[in-house]
């Protein structure tokens, strides 16, 4: 026999071997018996190949139609599902035909004709489905008909909040770049902030007049003129945490005008301020003309959050997301690190004056009678759900929308206090002008999944079930709901369900809730629950891991409690819907989100055992990886569920950006987002450019030009999708990818529109930069 032809049924073995052994594991577990069944009839084709006997050409033919069949029976012919399971059989094939030559003279010219036309066929099946992959799958388009056009306007308007406004929609009511002259967009000029680490640039900047305000991930702000990208001012506070450096945004405040007098002569400093919080906790307020500090702002421009909080380890307690300016307050909450022990410091959510920094207001919702600084040698209470995204301000009803994190550690509930199990992962509104409370809302009951809210809350104007318009709050979870509250009651305005979940834990003392709330009258923004057939992998060899593993897990849908033994979360602490918050078209009522759809392992691991599992797994300190939990009796780990290559075991799309019609209540449109063109088997660069959908990082953001902006893939693009259809209509390569979410304004000078990102390094790629970059047609 030739020496191709002996590794040709080397690799045929090898398969056979892999399904055998892993169909055998799998079969015993009560899985699917395709595996095993492959697995012995490739085994049986080099037997019979190898004694030359033509019936293990048969049978490798066989196994192609089988797993065909098998393919459909399973998931239809749903394109990712068919592809992970039809490419191995058909380059088995492929093989087995390369091997005619081995039966003469026992086939006859007859059968040898047929094999080839079978082994031809195989082949161009083979190459179809290959560069099938190069094509979108899984998309949902919308109807153009029912998109209204917006009225023409190059009205320059300033993006003066995180959100753009207080209201968070980012939305820009500019025509200027619309989806008929998108193609004509291109880079204008780009800052290098010269902060290439460590930390990751999510920031979104300002535009403030002529200065665009960016701020890297260690905190370096700069004041950029608006149509050349060059610096007026910088400023470093030089505040450097130790852990989890990123600044996502910065605030903006502007003292109301007053008539100069004599006696009151009009200020020349600091009637425009940029405000930052950073990774260590301080308030800062800035001369928005200079980047001086503003003397008569607390200590010398600098206010001390950490003021009140008791100890606070380096790199426990800071803020990572952008203030809110609501009228002259301040409102800030903080950043806990996540999950490493039992009292960290306090979710207190605090006010300060925008003109003097003192504390105006303090809401401690452990200790209400606290509202502004704890008595002398006391501390607000620690480890209350805390408020690490942005707020929103609705300065008609003066309340402040406050979404709640979770009480860590985050997956133990035992030690809990009934006030942390009944603000856990809520939506609060405060009075921006007292800090209390005037309602709440929960989105998890008794959360030990880490399924705080993340997003920064939408204000919008919607239809109720009669059709009158009501102010409502739109707010996204990591579980892919999307509830809608009225701005001034917090009552539903859609549906709620409470649905039965699973409620038991082998954990002592554990209490679940017996049931959650479902957003019934809202669409989800996830995929289903999980079954066996549901499980993915690029390959029949992967996927097949992945089902030992789902077998192997504990895995009860929703809510699946988590214990010491390995537990699947899906949707997973990663979301659902994450931090990036949504966008949201007011003329048209359309929520634009983009979400992630990988699921996670986590379990439980006693305190005695914890030390030898924190060395087998990396920490990043952020809840993801082993956290120590110390104070509790167990320590966990949560990680990514892949299988060894580094694929998902979930099928794509794993990111897709969808928009959410607030008037009728259902999904518009959907499309899967990014490629994997920088990303790949045990993480080597593909080149690839798939379209499956990758998770999606950042937030979106979209024009009165029809025109919705995101660059938060795993691929380094800059993208542009039609507002009414999903299409994607434009995408400009970047020099590293992104992570933080494109924001838009008109030049107040050159009446020019320009699209600005900052680009500083996709989620989880060893590529980083440090540009912010600027396009314009």
């Amino acid at each position: 026999m030739k020496i191709i032809s002996k590794i040709l049924l080397f690799v045929i073995t090898l398969s056979g071997l892999f399904l055998a052994g892993g169909g055998g594991w799998l079969a015993i577990l009560g899985g699917s018996l395709y595996y095993l069944f492959a697995g012995v009839v490739y085994l049986l084709s080099v037997y019979f190949i190898f004694r030359r006997k033509k019936i293990g050409i048969y049978c490798i033919y066989f196994v192609l139609v089988f797993s065909i069949l098998w393919a459909i029976w399973e998931r239809g012919f749903l394109f990712w599902p068919f592809f992970s399971r039809s490419l191995v059989p058909l380059a088995l094939t492929i093989l087995a035909t390369c091997l005619l030559n081995e039966m003469r003279p026992l086939i006859g010219v007859k059968e040898k004709r047929m094999f080839i036309a079978g082994g031809l066929a195989a082949t161009m099946t083979f190459f179809s489905i290959f560069i099938g992959a190069f094509f979108p799958h899984d998309a949902q388009y919308g109807d153009a008909a029912v998109y209204k056009k917006h009225p023409e306007n190059n009205k320059s308007e300033n993006w003066y909040a995180y959100g753009r406004s207080t209201h968070g929609t980012r939305f820009s009511p500019f025509t200027q770049i619309n989806r008929e002259n998108i193609k004509s967009l291109h880079p204008v000029w780009q800052y290098r902030t010269g902060d290439l680490g460590p930390g990751i640039d999510q920031n979104t900047p300002l535009q403030i007049d002529h200065f665009l305000y960016s701020c890297s991930r260690n905190g370096v702000i700069a004041a950029l003129d608006v149509d050349t990208g060059k610096a007026t001012w910088t400023f470093d506070a030089n505040e450097r945490s130790p852990i989890w450096q990123r600044c996502r945004g910065l605030g903006y405040y502007e003292a109301p005008k007053v008539v100069e007098t004599q006696q009151q002569p009009e200020r020349s400093t600091c009637s425009e301020r940029i405000i930052q919080t950073t990774n260590t906790a301080k308030l800062i307020a800035l001369d928005a003309k200079t980047g001086l500090r503003c003397a008569g702002f607390g200590h010398n421009g600098t206010v001390d959050l950490k003021q009140g909080m008791g100890e606070v380890k380096p790199g426990f307690y800071f803020q990572t997301s952008a203030p809110l300016v609501a009228g002259n307050k301040i409102v800030v909450g903080g950043w806990v690190v996540d999950n490493q022990e039992v009292g960290e410091p306090s979710g207190v959510i605090r006010a300060f004056d925008a003109e003097t920094g003192e504390l105006a207001w303090a809401w401690d919702l452990g200790n209400p009678a606290i509202d502004r600084l704890p008595p002398p040698g006391k501390s607000y209470t620690r480890g209350t759900p805390n408020m690490w995204s942005t707020a929103a301000y609705d300065e008609k009803l003066g309340l402040v929308y406050i979404p709640l994190g979770n009480t860590t550690p985050d997956y133990y509930g035992v030690l809990r206090t009934e006030l942390e199990n009944k603000y856990n992962s809520s939506l609060v509104a405060l009075d921006v002008n007292t800090g209390k409370e005037r309602w709440h809302y929960q989105t998890v009951h008794r959360d030990i999944w880490d399924y705080d809210l993340p997003s920064q809350p939408a204000l919008v104007d919607v239809p109720d079930e009669k059709g009158n318009i009501v102010a409502a709050v739109m707010q996204t979870t990591k579980r892919g709901e999307i509830f809608l509250l009225n701005r001034e009651t917090g009552e539903p305005i859609t549906a709620v369900e409470e649905k039965a979940v699973p409620t038991k834990s082998t954990i002592p003392g554990e209490i679940l809730s017996p049931t959650q709330p479902y957003s019934v009258g809202m669409p989800s923004v996830r995929a289903g629950i999980l079954s066996e057939n549901k499980i993915w992998g690029a390959t029949l060899f992967d996927q097949l891991a992945c089902r030992i593993e789902f077998k192997q897990s504990v895995y009860q849908g929703d809510f699946t409690p988590i214990g010491l033994k390995k537990a699947i979360q899906y949707p997973s602490n990663l979301g659902g819907l994450n931090w990036g918050s949504v966008s949201v078209d007011t003329k048209n009522n359309i929520a634009y989100v983009n979400d992630v759809r990988v699921p996670v392992t986590y379990w439980l691991i006693k305190r005695n055992e914890y030390p030898e599992v924190e060395k087998k797994y990396h920490s990043d300190h952020t809840g993801h990886g082993p956290s120590a939990q110390t104070g509790t009796p167990y320590g966990m780990v949560t990680i990514v569920w892949t299988s060894a290559a580094g694929i998902p075991c979930v099928e794509p799309p794993f990111g897709t950006l969808t928009a959410v019609d607030l008037n009728s209540r259902k999904i518009a449109w959907q499309v899967p987002v990014g490629t994997t063109e920088e990303l790949g088997p045990f993480g080597i660069k593909s080149h690839l450019p798939m379209p499956m959908g990758l998770p999606t990082y950042a937030g979106n953001s979209t024009t009165a030009g029809g025109v919705v902006f995101f660059a938060g893939s795993q691929d380094y693009y800059l993208r542009a999708y039609d507002a009414a259809t999903g299409k994607e209509i434009w995408k400009y390569p970047l020099p590293v990818g992104a992570s933080a979410t494109p924001m838009t304004y008109i030049s107040p000078k050159t009446s020019k529109q320009y699209v600005v990102v900052s680009v500083g390094g996709a989620a989880h790629s060893q590529d980083i930069g440090d540009y912010v970059i600027a396009f314009s047609l």
